[in-house]
């Protein structure tokens, strides 16, 4: 039987919206609850680059090996401890058509149950005349990594509503995500793509319908409607990372080693991230994207008391608590990422002002609101390496 909820989603405030209220009392470190989403795919580049993901559940499938050789380009790499590794290749399955991966059986029976039928191109090498392979051609010349966003993740939105037995539970799912205003939308669309590439929307559409077309979502595909399916990923999307390298590691680190063994496999585990930085940066992970239910729900702060966690290395989302919670309080996460944390006030609220569209007025930001508003020198200096 599985835990009860120990938050439950109340109004919040007029400015909010709803939110998770705690309605039990919470210890630092648990779990507040796990969820799989609505939808979740793979970044298009990432998989490009050879990042092997399950094309449902988005589990790592090289080996810890595999992967580690790959990103430091060490082809005689060999990982102590093997038996750390999670994969396990002999369950893995692939669609019998066009031979995409999955972790097992039971991944490629969902998926092709719940959208893979109507994205499915029935060939076993790639067509690049194909309507779905074409959509996908023309997001990667728009949206070069570090990627923010996917085409196809609209594309399977769409498919999981045209294979739904039951489609307006679907549609009512998607009714309870953060809504935006019709400026705001198109705001969103455009950000995700770039400014240079605002045009491109209506070929994106133009492409979307071509491959997809679905009578129950017609407004889907109207120009306000593609705007709305972007605005819906862009402040609603949760980014998925999932390693089996990462995964090693942390297995790695629960052995129960002498002291001299411990020091030299923390001394080779630091010395492969050295050499793995050194040939592909900060892109380690299988990366994507996805929508879900209830984490989307949750508020922002920037001192969150709760984190996104991905404790089963898959699309399976929780909620950690990040210290102990009392009933009545609301559970807050951060949407900024690590380094954007530490900025000033200013810096935090411009990125949440143009990435989510509100204005923080957490207890943080209400604290520092005599600050000048300046802007972080390391914001300043993204902006003058982006430019």
């Amino acid at each position: 039987m599985a835990a009860p909820m120990k938050v439950e989603i109340q109004e919040i405030s007029q400015s909010k919206g709803r939110g998770f209220i705690a309605i039990h009392p919470i210890c630092e470190g648990e779990i507040l609850f796990e969820e799989e989403p609505i939808v979740c795919c793979q970044f298009l580049w990432n998989a490009f680059y050879k990042y092997a993901a399950c094309d449902h559940c988005m589990k790592a499938l090289e080996t810890a090996e595999e992967n580690a050789r790959r990103l430091c380009n060490n082809h005689t790499l060999v990982l102590p401890h093997p038996e750390c590794c999670s994969v396990n290749k002999q369950l893995y399955s692939v669609c019998p058509h066009c031979q995409v991966q999955y972790c097992s059986e039971v991944c490629r029976d969902t998926a092709w149950g719940m959208y893979h039928e109507s994205l499915c191109t029935r060939q076993s090498s790639k067509d690049p005349d194909h309507p779905l392979e074409k959509l996908q051609e023309i997001w990667r010349n728009l949206h070069f990594p570090p990627e923010t966003a996917n085409i196809m993740l609209v594309a399977r939105l769409i498919a999981t509503v045209k294979q739904a037995k039951n489609k307006d539970l679907i549609l009512q799912k998607l009714s309870k995500f953060c809504r935006t205003t019709k400026n705001e939308e198109k705001e969103i669309a455009h950000k995700l793509l770039g400014a240079e590439f605002q045009a491109q929307l209506d070929v994106l559409r133009t492409h979307t319908t071509e491959a997809l077309h679905e009578e129950t979502v017609e407004t889907w595909f109207t120009p306000e409607g593609f705007n709305s399916l972007f605005a819906l990923i862009g402040t609603n999307g949760q980014g998925v990372g999932t390693s089996s390298l990462s995964t090693w590691v942390n297995n790695c680190d629960d052995l129960d080693l002498p002291s001299t063994d411990r020091e030299t496999l923390d001394a080779f585990i630091d010395k492969l991230y050295e050499d793995i930085e050194k040939e592909s940066g900060n892109f380690t992970n299988c990366e994507g994207s996805a929508l879900y239910a209830l984490q989307s729900t949750a508020n922002h702060s920037c001192e969150p008391n709760a984190e996104v966690v991905f404790p089963h290395d898959n699309f399976i989302v929780g909620l950690k608590a990040t210290c102990d919670i009392q009933p009545g309080e609301e559970v807050c996460i951060c949407y900024l990422d690590c380094c954007q944390r530490g900025r000033s006030r200013h810096s935090r609220q411009k990125i949440l002002r143009e990435n989510y569209l509100f204005r923080c007025d957490c207890s943080k930001c209400l604290l520092e609101a005599g600050d000048p508003e300046e802007t972080s020198s390391e914001e300043s200096e993204d902006d003058m390496e982006e430019s």
